[in-house]
């Protein structure tokens, strides 16, 4: 990082910021072609879960390369100025890799929207049978992160 006064360092502080984000943006790559999604999430040891339908550009890209990008992002706020250089913005970021796996046992998938509705709510929920059989859970084993502030 070019600006180490605006690097976030303590893996707690990153993880919070996971915490509180949110919408996760996952960025794909095939053939040289990027493509980027805004997505609900959750997180938990070191890992980000996603829903989906099961077929899709995401579910397409993601079998032909599960290497991925991601970034989070809160608390972000415009401060304005008089003049235009002196304009700004206050936030906190993680951007990190990772691979991703799609869940495929009903336990699996399960517990992967048990951690995505965490994220969201403090009650649990029931998945029924037939629409879990039509959901997608994708887990995405992070790599490596790092968190920013302006």
């Amino acid at each position: 990082m070019r600006r180490k006064e605006k690097q976030i360092t303590r893996t707690e502080d990153i993880e919070e910021i996971l915490k509180q984000g949110q919408v996760c943006r996952l960025g794909f790559a095939y053939r040289n072609v990027p493509y980027i999604v805004p997505m609900n999430y959750g997180y938990q040891d070191s890992a980000l879960y996603f829903h989906s339908a099961p077929e899709g550009r995401k579910i397409d890209l993601i079998r032909a390369n599960p290497l991925m990008c991601f970034e989070v992002d809160e608390q972000v706020k415009i401060n304005k100025a008089a003049r235009a250089c002196d304009w700004g913005v206050s936030f906190k970021s993680v951007i990190g890799t990772g691979t991703a796996r799609i869940l495929e046992t009903p336990a699996e998938k399960k517990a992967g929207l048990d951690i995505i509705m965490a994220h969201y709510s403090d009650r649990s929920f029931y998945y029924p049978d037939e629409k879990l059989a039509k959901t997608t859970v994708i887990q995405v084993t992070i790599h490596e992160m790092t968190g920013k502030q302006g």
